[in-house]
């Protein structure tokens, strides 16, 4: 009895969290993940006529995304195994 009522509650987290991330990556905002450096960098090439700025930006949202889904990936291979591991029968 319990173990459908956990099955059914693990379900709604795991579609809750996908839910969130899809609307995070689907959202359409601009982003600015510069230090100002970068920041100050990427406006006088914009304001010359360049586009090192989106790109700039883009790479460092790039990799500031990576390592939580690396983790995030990890964390679900985990939850998977350890799933199947408290199913086996003693």
């Amino acid at each position: 009895m319990f173990t459908n009522m956990n099955k059914s509650r693990s379900n709604q987290i795991l579609a809750t969290a996908f839910l969130i991330f899809l609307i995070v990556m689907l959202a359409d905002y601009d982003l600015s993940g510069q230090c100002p450096m970068c920041k100050i960098s990427a406006e006088s090439n914009m304001r010359d006529g360049g586009t090192a700025g989106r790109g700039l930006n883009s790479g460092i949202l790039y990799m500031f995304a990576l390592p939580y889904l690396l983790i995030g990936t990890l964390g679900y291979l985990w939850y998977k195994n350890r799933k199947n591991y408290d199913q086996e029968p003693e």
